[in-house]
């Protein structure tokens, strides 16, 4: 018994569509960035002229010498571990560390970022997300205190 199978072929959009619709796409998701960034990155600035971000750094600095970090970059983790990589990237741009202090914040909120979403989110499909955010947590400071030891870098 023969039976007729109907092929469809995709035909691929104009290259005029797919530009315009990929730039459309890439300056929404941008404009979307820049809500978060923006004023982070302003707020932070601000801060770094003002008293308070010395007393902020001097608070967390016997924690975050740890990693190899100062103080100031526990704005970052926070941010991250709230709110999302972006946040904290826009918080980061402003305290001029470098290559190696970005490379072991990158590691660390790599993996411990958006912990509370996500915990949420993984709570919600019957896991636990509170024990898996915590596991995060704990891999984030153990790969940073790794790092930090087999690098030697710290400044």
């Amino acid at each position: 018994m023969e039976t007729n199978r109907e092929v469809m072929e995709y035909v691929a959009p104009k290259l005029s569509e797919r530009i315009t619709h990929g730039l459309r796409n890439g300056l929404q998701t941008a404009l979307h960035l820049l809500k978060f960034i923006l004023p982070l990155y302003v707020a932070v600035d601000l801060l770094n002229r003002t008293p308070l971000m010395g007393a902020l750094a001097r608070a967390f600095a016997p924690l975050m010498k740890h990693f190899g970090l100062p103080g100031e970059t526990a704005l970052a983790f926070i941010a991250a571990i709230f709110v999302n990589n972006y946040a904290a990237i826009a918080i980061l741009a402003n305290l001029h560390l470098n290559v190696w202090q970005v490379t072991q914040c990158g590691l660390m909120m790599g993996i411990a970022h958006e912990l509370v979403l996500e915990g949420g989110v993984l709570k919600s499909t019957g896991t636990q997300g509170g024990l898996l955010s915590l596991f995060r947590l704990v891999l984030a400071v153990a790969c940073g205190l790794l790092f930090a030891l087999l690098t030697g870098l710290r400044p």
